[in-house]
């Protein structure tokens, strides 16, 4: 097997971006900058950096130490203090780091965040995180209370109740903690390049919609989303990553070829797949290999949608600063109800011509586990093409069985082989 991981020019600068956003919050004694915490849905970096201030996402904390397969004893430190083995193992990797001296994927101490800003968009965890933190920093916290669209629909009700909390409690709080007064011109050019960066990531997504698709929109998109979900949205670093992106994949299209894997190109596209659910990131590349050793190409997935749903229409609007911040908040995939979801799901089948609908349902993860039969049982019937359910965790080494997940996708795949058949009898 192949050890060196075969790498993208677009791949090489987004972890040089990764790389410098923990060096800047790992040096802020020295810079004097301020730091906020916030979460990956709904997240405010655009308004976060009109403030001076860096961004740390405890999430994505806990996704790297997953993947540098560090998550493990940290999470068995968090139940050895009392958190279930039920609770969502993003917290419990967080709570274990900060018991293990709170040290950051570039080996330097992880500095105390200046202000703890919860934007809830419909992950109740969220909530009960957060006050975990809360107890632990004793900072400053405010929350941005999204409301869930339950009926599907965002009315404007509900955009200006978040208006009113951005304009009275979140943006007053950024001004205390900072120091800095806050600047709707200089938030505004911040939303101006997170659209520009936003088209780009849209190309990018949709050209899975090729046969062959040049990008695999599970694993792959990834890394494709690591600027846009974290804190980069509204850089230049941003928008010019989108870019080098966007012209690799186009001349993957003029080549034709498939999604560039850890080993290279892939060879074959045999299946086109639909994903729901996160991917594990403890057997990161072993789960993956899975899925190109047999040909299977991931054409869309909700995943990439949990930091925003761009290829419905949205972008952040630089005319309407506070209202599009709203928008996004109240767009975010988990703050979708279960139809909506659905809907999306049934479309991207047949939109992107995929074989079939892939749910890997994620043990401690509610936000996306709850509904995922009803969900993968109603696009089967609305498609006609065939559904499979496997089942792993996040950050949590001994919840993924790699012989289980293999039996089950080779099922899949065998399940696929005779849809085709019946089809081509019929």
């Amino acid at each position: 097997m192949n050890t060196e991981v075969i790498k993208e020019a677009s791949m090489v600068m987004q972890k040089e971006m990764i790389t410098r956003n923990y060096d800047a919050l790992t040096s802020t004694e020295e810079s004097g900058r301020k730091i906020a915490s916030t979460f990956v849905p709904g997240n405010l970096n655009e308004l976060i950096m009109s403030f001076g201030m860096l961004n740390n996402l405890p999430e994505i904390n806990a996704i790297q130490n997953g993947m540098r397969k560090k998550s493990g004893p940290m999470i068995m430190d968090a139940e050895r203090q009392g958190h279930s083995e039920d609770v969502c193992t993003y917290v419990k990797a967080d709570i274990g780091q900060m018991s293990k001296g709170n040290i950051a994927p570039n080996g330097k101490p992880m500095p105390s965040p200046d202000l703890l800003l919860l934007s809830y968009t419909g992950c109740f965890t969220f909530m009960k995180w957060f006050e975990l933190l809360r107890h632990e920093y004793g900072c400053e916290t405010v929350m941005l209370h999204v409301p869930y669209t339950g009926d599907g629909v965002v009315t404007d009700n509900m955009r200006d109740y978040v208006v009113k909390q951005l304009k009275e409690d979140v943006i007053p709080a950024l001004e205390r903690v900072s120091g800095v007064k806050f600047d709707i011109d200089r938030l505004r050019e911040n939303l101006r390049r997170s659209a520009a960066a936003e088209d780009n990531l849209v190309w990018v997504l949709e050209s899975g919609k090729n046969v062959r698709s040049p990008i695999d929109a599970y694993f792959g998109g990834v890394y494709y989303l690591g600027p846009i979900f974290t804190a980069f949205r509204g850089t230049q670093e941003a928008v010019d990553y989108y870019r080098v992106l966007r012209g690799e994949i186009e001349k993957r299209i003029e080549q034709n070829l498939g999604p560039i894997t850890p080993e290279g190109d892939m060879p074959e596209e045999k299946y086109r797949l639909v994903v729901e659910g996160p991917p594990n990131w403890t057997n990161f590349r072993e789960f993956w290999k899975m899925f190109y050793d047999e040909g299977a190409v991931v054409v869309a997935s909700t995943y990439t949608k949990v930091g925003g749903v761009y290829d419905l229409g949205f972008r952040h609007d630089p005319d309407n600063p506070i209202e599009t911040m709203a928008d996004y908040c109240l767009g975010c995939y988990t703050n979708r109800n279960l139809p909506t979801r659905v809907d999306m799901l049934a479309n991207y089948v047949e939109e992107y011509q995929a074989d079939g609908l892939l749910t890997n349902s994620i043990k401690s993860c509610n936000s996306f586990s709850a509904g995922q039969l009803m969900m993968m049982q109603e696009v089967e019937k609305r498609t006609g093409k065939p559904a499979a359910f496997i089942e792993t965790d996040l950050v949590d080494p001994r919840y993924f069985s790699a012989a289980n997940v293999k039996n089950r996708l080779e099922s899949y795949f065998q399940m696929i082989e005779q849809k085709r058949a019946q089809s081509r009898v019929a």
